[in-house]
């Protein structure tokens, strides 16, 4: 055995996993803000149909959810059998389909839809319509265009190069900086909600729901389902609980670090055997308070001795 070439293959294997990962986390991220800044768009259309090529269909529902078609073979007849199901959240869609795709359809789709062209036109007419005047206008062609087209689409997801004159317009710019990257670490956490839901759907069935908060102000429940739920009550709210249904409400509220950690504790309570170690741990704990409990009384018995010996005549 080539113990070298298979610990070349394993290493190459995981650095693609890794890099899969990574490319679906971009990829879904970059789908949902495009959902979100065309929700009311999409909501007000009623919805569209992004692809209709029998046996593939795939479409967007106006609470920005998915109906897609797939279609087997089934075992027992023979018989090819076509299936829709509803695709709740943009990771999953990025499982099913290529982004590029996918925006691909929602752009033909959408130009249908106005009776226009496959590809864009800018007639006069159309320019009129827009408050466009054809002198204003200008045509990009060749690769380097398109090239340059990327590049600004990079360019605008990276970070901003920031300056200041002086302390005020530092601490403004810091300040707008800090909220920016805020709302980015949230939606980034909320991502990897979303993944972990996906994941644990699976297997949250078998356990129904799993309380892993449950205090006087807040609740967070992992449901059968695998969808994280929670009920917070905040302190401006006058005494009404506030429902969290979504990942990106609950990391208003949670650290997804605690979340998982206290669903990792509820687990190990309720089901001791899944972390043998922990309950080592414990056990070791209690011998050591018993033998320092021991060994103070010892040594308390041997103090009231010596006392009494010195009380003695």
């Amino acid at each position: 055995m080539d113990v070298t070439r298979n610990d070349m293959l394993g290493e190459l294997a995981n650095d693609a996993a890794l890099e899969r990962t990574d490319f679906i986390v971009q990829a879904t991220e970059q789908l949902r803000r495009f959902l979100d800044r065309n929700r009311d768009r999409i909501a007000g259309l009623g919805g569209l149909t992004l692809i209709d090529e029998d046996p593939d269909y795939l479409s967007v529902a106006p609470d920005c959810t998915f109906r897609v078609r797939s279609r087997y073979e089934d075992p027992d007849t023979g018989e090819w059998v076509s299936e829709t199901e509803i695709v709740d959240t943009p990771s999953e869609l990025i499982e099913l389909y290529n982004p590029a795709e996918i925006f691909t359809a929602f752009a033909e789709a959408a130009r249908e839809a106005a009776g226009l062209g496959s590809e864009p036109t800018a007639t006069d007419e159309l320019l009129a319509t827009a408050g466009i005047a054809p002198e204003e206008t200008f045509t990009l062609s060749g690769e380097e265009d398109g090239y340059a087209g990327a590049a600004d689409t990079w360019a605008a997801t990276q970070p901003a190069v920031l300056e200041a004159d002086d302390d005020e317009s530092a601490a403004a710019a810091l300040y707008n900086l800090a909220l920016d990257f805020q709302e980015r670490s949230q939606q980034s956490e909320a991502t990897m909600l979303e993944r972990f839901e996906e994941a644990a759907a699976r297997l949250s069935g078998r356990l129904g729901d799993l309380i892993i908060v449950d205090d006087e102000d807040e609740r967070l429940v992992l449901t059968a389902s695998g969808r994280l739920r929670a009920e917070v009550l905040p302190e401006d709210s006058d005494g009404e609980w506030r429902q969290l249904t979504t990942p990106d409400d609950i990391v208003g509220f949670y650290d997804p670090t605690d979340v998982f950690g206290d669903l990792a504790d509820s687990l190990a309570e309720a089901f001791p055997s899944v972390a043998p170690d922990l309950e080592d741990e414990e056990e070791g704990e209690g011998e050591d308070e018993t033998e320092e409990g021991a060994e103070e009384g010892t040594e308390e018995g041997a103090g009231a001795g010596a006392e009494g010996g010195e009380d003695r005549p």
